[in-house]
């Protein structure tokens, strides 16, 4: 919804937008670069994390961001059935502030992908349980959740509220896989027992992440967790097989097994023990053969 002239109001948000490292600004720079909206300049840009961005345009005070910013800087708003009906849309709600006054509700749609649904199905039946954790409002958070097949929404978080709610999983003896790409997910990200990040997300996030994806398709997070599995009991068969090989050959190439008649060269010992070496060398190669997910 715009209360003033579509266009002036576009080139405030996406001016301010343009400085922004949150997810959510590529959608306004997109807008900006396909409409060649000229950018105004800005000065004092500063982001809140959780809450929003703010800056000046000329003696301008601009603020951009959802609700909890209004109640920050104590903003009058009488537009909370405009807000319900964008989120009903499955909007994330922008409210843009001149001056403190409400300019405009924009409402930016996610773009679900399409094997999103499919992906959380597969993670269902391997008993990994999704949970959406959002900053977006509740309706927007639970109608995007529906849709992909979602039934745990934890939404209107702040970051530092993302990061208290993985250490109560942790807490909970849960192992926690958090994935994100933006600043407010940083928190979370470090908290986690693994963060995953993908290569175009912020610098901050692929910093505060274990994992970087080189690519953003969904399905290399069940090749990271397919992957991950059998490592592990790769690496438990490793284990196995070496401690079989020295537990045999050690005692008996040492003579200690002589007294009941069991003896042997330590040269063939000493070749058992390269075959061991072997075997576990043959294993691991074993990795390379997993079957990757394909993207759709």
């Amino acid at each position: 919804m715009l209360l003033l002239d579509d266009r002036e109001i576009l080139k405030i948000a996406e001016s301010i937008e343009a400085k922004s490292t949150h997810p959510i600004s590529k959608a306004f720079i997109e807008h900006l670069k396909e409409n060649k909206i000229e950018i105004q300049e800005i000065e004092d840009f500063k982001n809140i994390s959780g809450y929003g961005i703010t800056g000046k345009i000329k003696e301008d005070e601009i603020i951009l961001g959802n609700l909890k910013i209004l109640e920050l800087f104590q903003i009058e708003n009488n537009h909370l059935e405009d807000e319900k009906k964008l989120a009903e849309g499955g909007n994330s709600i922008v409210y843009v502030v001149k001056n403190k006054t409400i300019i405009s509700i924009i409402g930016v749609n996610d773009i679900v992908r399409k094997n999103a649904k499919k992906i959380i199905e597969k993670l269902d039946k391997s008993k990994i349980e999704t949970i959406m954790l959002t900053g977006d409002n509740n309706k927007t958070a639970s109608i995007i959740a529906k849709s992909i097949g979602i039934s745990n929404v934890i939404a209107n978080v702040l970051p530092s509220e993302k990061a208290e709610i993985i250490k109560k999983l942790k807490k909970e003896n849960k192992k926690v896989m958090m994935c994100g790409d933006g600043i407010n997910d940083s928190p979370a990200l470090a908290n986690a027992d693994i963060g995953v990040s993908i290569n175009s997300g912020t610098d901050i996030a692929m910093d505060s992440s274990d994992v970087i994806l080189m690519n953003d398709d969904l399905n290399k997070i069940l090749d990271l967790i397919n992957i991950s599995k059998k490592t592990i009991k790769n690496i438990k068969q490793n284990l196995f097989w070496a401690f079989f090989y020295n537990s045999l050959m050690i005692p008996i190439s040492m003579g200690l097994l002589k007294p009941i008649g069991i003896s042997i060269n330590p040269m063939i010992a000493g070749f058992a023990m390269v075959l061991s070496s072997f075997t576990v060398i043959l294993n691991a190669l074993r990795l390379k053969y997993i079957k990757l997910e394909r993207g759709e």
